[in-house]
């Protein structure tokens, strides 16, 4: 038998679905499952996007151009500009998702072998593009104590060398929901002129900044326009993670030239999610401020109740709507596969994320797990208490 391609079985799993034939069981077998493992919100996608995809008056279902369609990037462009960020049109890519954005970017950007540093914790399908593109991540690590904020420069620093072409991070962050500040970014600025790096920034999550603290894009810093390449997602901006509309922006020309090749090869971005996206972007500001306070109520819930727990650590996060909460546990792969298999409270049990999945570094986030807010205040109440149950019951309980 023919055997499969080397990079085919170097290529990491999804640490965050690996556990869904632990649930599909667990559920057949008749108990309720808390989904807190994966970010898919339960809010309600936009009325306004949905009847532009029902009501789409469409004969032939064509391609659309590869950078997608122009009268969606144009009206993309002014939505920057109200959070301050010039781009022009033909900045713009559409991506099937902020999955191929990245994908594309790290295939533009990076020769085989080029080594990309990035913050860990860190969204775990990183480790899968630069597989698929043939780039080793190199992490440094940001700490539960300081919230995940961004490590020293001289962290980052020590790691670089004739092999480094980029940095790349995630703001708000997936999956610790951490805010970087204008501070932090200005640092990371220093670091891309001095030694002419990349920097791509996954900002998926900019509508979930919380406290009042300020959303800084990288779009914003002066004097790199052609260092950084911004990647973008209407996924969680309007809840619609199953439309797969993302983008890639830059003012290097050169990058976006190059992107176009890839955007030319896989031909078109999704017609129907481009018909969506573009209408979503009339989306009222109403949404966003019942969205954001709802974001804000889970997590103030989640965050008391967790740190209640006896022995559980976890940060208060300032965006997006995930956390990372150190629990008195030996393995979280092996205590999130026992809430599935051997544990339930009045029926009922909670699927949650190990923390490892995030990591790069072999042996980090043995007693951590991610939480995505994503569920009702009322479920998330259920959940906890599942939760606290089973951490006074696990076999491999550590304190």
């Amino acid at each position: 038998m023919p055997k499969v391609s080397l990079k085919g079985s170097n290529m990491p799993s999804s640490p965050i679905r690996k556990l869904v034939p632990f649930s599909e069981a667990a559920k057949k077998s008749g108990r309720k499952i808390y989904h807190l493992n994966i970010g898919q919100p339960d809010i309600e996608t936009p009325e306004v996007m949905l009847n532009a995809i029902k009501n789409a008056d469409i004969k032939v279902l064509e391609y659309s151009h590869s950078a997608g369609i122009e009268s969606y990037r144009k009206k993309l462009a002014e939505y920057y500009k109200s959070f301050n960020i010039s781009i022009d049109p033909t900045e713009i890519i559409i991506t099937t998702g902020g999955s191929e954005a990245i994908q594309i970017a790290m295939m533009t950007c990076f020769n085989p072998g080029d080594e990309i540093i990035i913050p860990e914790p860190f969204y775990a399908n990183y480790n899968g593009f630069s597989c698929a593109s043939d780039v080793k991540v190199v992490p440094v690590k940001s700490t539960i104590e300081t919230g995940f904020a961004l490590p020293p420069i001289s962290e980052f620093e020590k790691l670089i060398t004739s092999k480094t072409k980029g940095i790349m991070i995630c703001n708000p962050g997936n999956p610790t929901g951490y805010l970087y500040s204008r501070e932090e970014l200005e640092l990371l600025k220093q670091l891309v002129i001095k030694y002419d790096l990349y920097l791509l920034s996954d900002e998926v999550y900019r509508e979930f900044c919380y406290d009042g603290k300020e959303y800084v894009s990288v779009m914003h810093l002066q004097g790199i326009d052609n260092n950084v390449i911004l990647l973008d997602s209407i996924s969680k901006r309007y809840s619609a993670c199953g439309a797969r509309i993302g983008a890639l922006i830059s003012k290097n020309k050169e990058v976006m030239a190059t992107a176009m090749k890839f955007a030319q090869a896989r031909l078109s971005p999704p017609t129907f999610g481009q018909i969506g996206a573009e209408a979503a972007l009339n989306t009222p500001k109403e949404y966003f401020e019942k969205v954001q306070k709802e974001y804000v109520a889970r997590r103030d819930f989640l965050i008391e109740a967790l740190n209640k727990m006896e022995g559980v650590f976890c940060p208060k996060p300032s965006g997006a709507f995930y956390c990372i909460a150190r629990l008195p546990i030996d393995n979280s792969d092996k205590f999130c596969q026992w809430l599935l298999e051997s544990f339930e409270y009045e029926n009922q049990t909670v699927m949650l994320a190990p923390a490892t999945g995030f990591y790069s570094t072999p042996g980090s986030g043995i007693n951590e797990v991610r939480l995505a807010y994503v569920l009702n205040i009322s479920d998330l109440k259920n959940a906890m208490i599942c939760l606290e149950k089973a951490l006074k019951v696990y076999p491999g309980r550590t304190n």
